[in-house]
């Protein structure tokens, strides 16, 4: 197995996304220091800072140049960062009038910052895909499993009466949040990285924030009020909402191994996989497995990427580094785990008559509370508290259902009682109501 198993041509299928996955490739990565090199060019030959002539060359060399990347091995090896061995390959091949105006005013990082960013738009459009791919299909549960019974559980315990439906609208509303976080955190992420040797982009004069400006619409992006090189908040927050979206889906494929379990049986994943190799009547819930284990992980890396943002003055020592390390990773993992959601979703069984023979199996118990407010209305609290919890140790004793045990000890002053009213199906609260809000928010929040 290879270091990053996402790497492996073996593993990669499990902890990869192949759109992803693609925008990390060592030749992809050149691509993007070259587009933002030619993007420069263009801004400041448009700008008349470099002649006209040179800004030609320089974009027509970077949209056309395949680098030797053993000789920029080296370069990084002996620099930290590949884009100096870059533009020693790139000189030569320009008109001699044109190498001095490659480059012009930058610093490494603003090269390297800029084409992460367009990496990330890149790949979060991917995710973005994804998770809309994924709300629209727990949309579609919610609401055609809107009154389909199954318990409750709360510390894992049967509690109380609730539908699939709601189960899958409370799968739904986070990833509703997600989308509106990563929204919000675009318009903070896509910004290009340009502020010279110290951030004071004293290299072009007066011209410098005017450089800045033309290069952030060449490429599409906006311009940040000063530069990031060691304000690396940004980077947290697109990390955070990369964990924050693998704890949402790690909850869920936790809720379908849960319900998945040979005792529980309600749902099941499809896809004819999960086998064991010695024992037959197994089916693993191994998707949902695999969502966990990028969840997880994308956590811990989390930790790495919060102190990598701890940064020295105006260029960092090794917090960069420690990006380069987490965030793809953390990208990758996202991904797979979103594209392996839809496949999860897709596929889900729901053994809705599974469900109900596990409601009525219950013996009532999931009545009580609902039991304790009917009688509270025509008894003393805590008689009616009383009855109950005497009651409670029979039904779980297979002497009967619960609500029928209580009316025999009530006798005629159970007369007042709506005992009709006593089932699973009329103690449902707000669910309908629930369900309608958490689609009806999360078809608002994905219009375009």
């Amino acid at each position: 197995m290879p270091l990053t198993p996402a790497d492996s041509a073996l593993f990669g299928s499990l902890f990869s996304q192949p759109e992803v996955a693609a925008l990390f490739t060592d030749e992809a990565y050149v691509r993007r220091l070259l587009a933002v090199e030619g993007a420069l060019a263009t801004a400041q030959g448009r700008l008349g800072i470099i002649p006209a002539g040179s800004a030609r060359a320089i974009l027509a060399l970077t949209g056309t140049f395949a680098p030797d990347l053993d000789a920029l091995r080296g370069g990084l090896l002996a620099d930290g960062v590949p884009v100096s061995a870059l533009l020693a390959q790139l000189r030569p091949a320009l008109p001699s009038a044109a190498r001095d105006h490659l480059h012009f005013g930058a610093t490494t990082q603003d090269i390297v910052d800029t084409a992460f960013v367009l990496t990330a738009r890149e790949a979060l459009r991917v995710l973005r895909r994804d998770l809309l791919a994924a709300g629209d299909r727990l949309a579609a549960l919610a609401q055609g499993y809107a009154g389909t019974l199954m318990p409750g559980r709360t510390h894992s315990q049967q509690a109380l009466p609730v539908t699939f439906g709601l189960k899958a609208a409370g799968w739904l509303t986070p990833l509703t949040r997600h989308l509106e976080r990563l929204r919000e955190l675009e318009a903070r992420l896509y910004v290009v990285s340009f502020g010279g040797a110290a951030g004071t982009l004293a290299a072009l004069g007066s011209r410098g924030l005017e450089v800045a400006d033309a290069l952030a619409a060449e490429l599409g992006l906006a311009a940040p009020p000063t530069p990031w090189h060691t304000q690396r908040d940004t980077v947290f927050e697109l990390t955070a909402w990369l964990a924050g979206v693998g704890t949402s889906l790690g909850k869920l494929a936790q809720d379908v191994i849960l319900l998945a379990q040979s005792e529980v049986g309600e749902v099941r994943e499809g896809g004819g996989g999960g086998g064991s190799s010695t024992m037959p009547q197994k089916h693993n819930p191994i998707t949902s497995e695999v969502i966990l284990a990028a969840a997880s992980t994308n956590a811990g890396l989390l930790a790495a990427v919060t102190r990598s943002g701890v940064q020295e003055h105006e260029r960092g020592t090794h917090g960069w580094q420690v990006e380069w390390l987490t965030v793809p990773q953390m990208l990758g993992l996202t991904g797979a785990a979103l594209s392996h959601t839809r496949r999860l979703l897709d596929g889900l069984e729901v053994h809705a008559e599974r469900m109900a023979r596990n409601v009525q199996d219950s013996r009532g118990l999931m009545l009580a509370e609902a039991l304790s407010f009917a009688l509270a209305a025509v008894l003393p609290k805590e008689e009616a508290k009383a009855l109950i919890w005497a009651a409670v140790p029979r039904a779980l004793a297979g002497e009967g259902h619960l609500v029928a045990l209580v009316r025999e000890r009530l006798g005629p002053r159970g007369d007042r009682v709506d005992w009709a009213a006593l089932t699973e199906e009329h103690t449902l609260g707000c669910t309908t109501e629930l369900i309608i809000r958490a689609v009806s928010h999360y078809r608002h929040v994905r219009r375009p």
